[in-house]
């Protein structure tokens, strides 16, 4: 006997059992091989309601071609009423199950964001036919076992006229959407909500990263009008925020680098040679500060052991105002070099565009601050150092701006 048919053994011959809302789902040995059925609940089969949406959904299953769509055989009673499903051939499990057996499945890459591309899929296509599946929870989510495809069965919208839809689902109920347990009016938005507790329950084996969390929290609003309007609208939702999220990183990172380059330019730079007199830096022309009636030129030729406290003083006014003017003009010229990136065609660029403009951006930031700062007369490192201030402050600022636009 090996390990399936001790397992089966065990249950009652049944294997990989899970419950869905219309029954149970197993795995049994027929005529020598194991096929997978579903027993239909038999309280449900002495409604006339529920009888006739079965076979109006067994009827649908046939017209359903979708890679994710599971098709079956109905199997009637002397009652003609529909008994068992047979399913197509394949073997299925639940996600809970797979869950339970190996939760680090969780982990290998791809399989969060495949699962929900793969529902999102399915249900995009349903939609298409008019038909909703209402719940999605880790006992009524199938899984192929080996590449761990997503497969749905049973649909619930073919069941919304019966009047007890919490007796229907039962302990699944926390994974349908509130109007739909109150009758309320049903759309696109019911399985938005059922999707996003479905992942929910995904991450309780794995920690949710944040474009996922903000994504499903929308998701599962209480209220229709709060949540994406399609499962397309959620996935991009959560592909948008991923991007965005990269895009930032690598800017920051970037910014890191720039300062990093201005360290190691500084650090390259010899000191810088003591003179004994000051020369005023020419007056700039586009700049507004110097016309308070400052003039370098009043300070004229001094030596540095003849100097006063006169001549001391209006060297340090004349050095505040050079370094006042080099702020200004080159806060300008960095907001305008770090628009060319912070924007949000540019952070839904490619990786490889970003590390270009990434390059290009800080040789131009370390030209305009080697130009001004010769032109302010400033030292190298007090430049620099200034210039890092005015990135890193600009930066954050953009980056809120890109965040409060979202």
């Amino acid at each position: 006997m090996n390990y399936e048919e001790m397992l089966a053994a065990k249950n009652e011959g049944k294997l990989n059992k899970t419950l869905l809302p219309i029954g149970e789902y197993y795995r049994i040995q027929m005529d020598g091989k194991y096929r997978a059925v579903v027993s239909i609940r038999q309280e449900l089969n002495s409604s006339i309601v529920f009888s006739g949406a079965l076979k109006t959904e067994c009827e649908r299953n046939k017209t359903l071609v979708n890679r994710y769509q599971l098709h079956y055989t109905p199997v009637m009673n002397e009652s003609g009423e529909v008994e068992q499903l047979e399913v197509e051939a394949g073997v299925f499990l639940s996600m809970e199950q797979l869950l339970n057996e190996n939760p680090a499945v969780v982990a290998e890459k791809g399989f969060i964001d495949n699962t929900l591309q793969a529902l999102v899929d399915i249900t995009s296509y349903l939609h298409s036919q008019g038909i909703r599946h209402i719940c999605y929870s880790p006992k009524t989510v199938m899984v192929r076992k080996g590449d761990h495809a997503v497969m749905l069965l049973s649909h619930g919208s073919f069941y919304l006229a019966m009047d007890d839809q919490r007796g229907l689902y039962g302990d699944d109920a926390v994974y349908v959407a509130p109007e739909v347990l109150e009758h309320g009016t049903i759309d696109d938005r019911c399985d938005v909500y059922s999707i996003g507790k479905f992942m929910e329950a995904i991450f309780l084996h794995a920690g949710m990263s944040v474009e996922y969390r903000k994504a499903m929290k929308k998701a599962t609003s209480e209220k229709p009008e709060d949540r994406y309007d399609t499962p397309l609208a959620l996935l991009k939702a959560v592909q948008s925020r991923r991007s965005m999220m990269r895009s930032a990183m690598m800017l920051v990172a970037a910014v890191i680098v720039a300062l990093v380059i201005f360290e190691i330019y500084a650090e390259m730079v010899p000191e810088p040679t003591q003179v004994e007199y000051v020369k005023p830096a020419p007056r700039q022309a586009t700049d507004d500060l110097l016309d308070d009636g400052f003039k370098p030129e009043d300070l004229g030729v001094v030596s540095a052991d003849s100097m006063t406290e006169e001549d001391i003083e209006a060297q340090r006014v004349y050095k505040a105002k050079a370094e006042e003017i080099f702020r200004k003009n080159y806060e300008k010229e960095a907001d305008r070099i770090l628009s060319k990136i912070y924007n949000k065609d540019y952070m839904n660029s490619t990786e490889k565009q970003f590390a270009a403009q990434s390059q290009s951006t800080i040789e131009e930031l370390m030209k305009v601050q080697q130009k001004m700062g010769q032109e302010a007369s400033l030292t190298p490192e007090r430049a620099q150092l200034i210039a890092s201030e005015i990135i890193e402050r600009i930066t954050n600022e953009k980056k809120k701006q890109l965040k409060n636009n979202k």
